[in-house]
C-alpha cells in the first residue's frame, strides 16, 4: 500500500465518520449505517418491533426488521487493501443468523485487509410480513451496494472492487444483487441512487439459487461453497449453477465438502477442511486480483 493511499484513506475515514454522524449508532465499537436515512420506502403498516433471540448454540438472530443497515468493520491502516464485501446473512427469508454468517465473517475479512459490511435487511417470509424477496429484500441489497460505492473514498474503498458475499438466503440476495443491477438512475433525486449497483464479484455459500438465474457474460466472477450432504437444489444446483457460468466463460470457483451439511459459516466447531474455507476465499481474492 502507497503512501498516497493511507493518507487518501485517513482523510477519507474522518470525513465519512463527520458526514454520517446523524444517520449512524455505534454498537460495540461498529458504526452501523441506516441505508435509509430519509426513511424506508414500502415500509408494511403494521411494522413490529425488532427482536433477538439466542439460539441454543448461542447465535443471536433478528427477525422483524424494519429498517435496513449495514455495519462497518474497517480494517487498520496498515492492512487495508481497498477491497470491500457486504454480507448477507441467512435465515430462510424469515430471520437473519447474523453472528456466523455475519459478524464473524466481517472480522475475520477486515482482519486480513478486506472492508467488510454486514447488512441487515427487511424479511420477506416471516409471518405477516408484505415484503418481498425479489423486491423489498432485493432493493435492501442494491442499496447497500449504492452507500458503499458512493462512500468508497470516504472508506478507503476502490469503487470497482466492491463485491457481495451471501449464505443460504441470503446467498439467493447475493445471487440476485450479481445478475439483477443497474448502472444507475441518472434521474434520481437521492444522489446516492445514482450510483450503479453492480457488484465487482460475488461469493455464495450454500445459496438458494433461484429458479431463473439471469446469467450473461457480464455476470460477476464468482466463488462457490456448499456441503455436500446439503439439500439437493443446493449441493447439486450450486454445482449447476458453476457450470452455466463455465459456458458462458464467467470466472468461477467451486467449492463442495464431503460430508458437510447446511449453516456452517464461520463456527468454532467447525473443522477442517470447510473451517479453512474463509482462507480459500482470500486465495480467490488474490488471484483474481481483488487484494492489490
Amino acid at each position: 500500500m502507497t503512501r498516497r493511499f493511507t493518507l487518501q484513506w485517513l482523510t477519507g475515514v474522518l470525513v465519512g465518520v463527520a458526514s454520517i454522524a446523524a444517520c449512524a449508532q455505534h454498537t460495540d465499537d461498529h458504526v452501523v449505517v441506516k441505508l435509509w436515512p430519509k426513511g424506508v420506502p414500502g415500509v408494511q403498516v403494521d411494522a413490529r418491533p425488532e427482536t433477538v433471540r439466542i439460539s441454543s448454540e448461542g447465535d443471536h438472530v433478528i427477525t422483524h426488521v424494519a429498517e435496513s443497515s449495514i455495519t462497518l468493520y474497517l480494517p487498520s491502516l496498515q492492512t487495508a487493501t481497498g477491497a470491500a464485501v457486504i454480507l448477507a446473512p441467512g435465515g430462510g427469508h424469515s430471520e437473519l443468523w447474523i453472528d456466523h454468517e455475519g459478524f464473524r465473517v466481517a472480522e475475520f475479512l477486515s482482519g486480513h485487509g478486506v472492508a467488510a459490511f454486514v447488512l441487515k435487511y427487511r424479511l420477506a417470509r416471516e409471518k405477516g410480513s408484505s415484503y418481498t424477496v425479489e423486491g423489498t429484500e432485493l432493493e435492501d441489497m442494491q442499496r447497500a451496494i449504492r452507500v458503499v460505492r458512493s462512500r468508497s473514498s470516504r472508506w478507503g474503498i476502490d469503487p470497482a472492487r466492491i463485491g457481495v458475499m451471501g449464505f443460504s438466503a441470503g446467498g439467493e440476495l447475493a445471487e440476485l444483487a450479481s445478475t439483477r443491477y443497474d448502472t444507475g438512475r441518472p434521474g434520481a433525486e437521492d444522489p446516492v441512487e445514482r450510483v450503479s449497483s453492480k457488484p465487482d464479484f460475488q461469493a455464495l455459500l450454500y445459496p438458494a439459487i433461484p429458479q431463473e438465474p439471469r446469467l450473461t457474460t457480464q455476470t460477476p466472477k464468482a466463488f462457490l461453497a456448499c456441503g455436500a450432504m446439503d439439500r439437493v437444489n443446493i449441493s447439486q444446483g450450486l454445482a449447476e449453477f458453476y457450470l452455466a457460468l463455465a459456458r458462458l466463460h464467467v470466472s468461477a470457483e467451486l467449492h463442495i465438502y464431503a460430508g458437510m451439511g447446511h449453516g456452517f459459516g464461520i463456527r468454532d466447531s467447525n473443522t477442517k477442511p470447510v473451517a479453512d474455507w474463509p482462507e480459500l476465499f482470500l486465495e480467490w481474492m488474490r488471484g483474481q486480483g481483488l487484494l492489490k
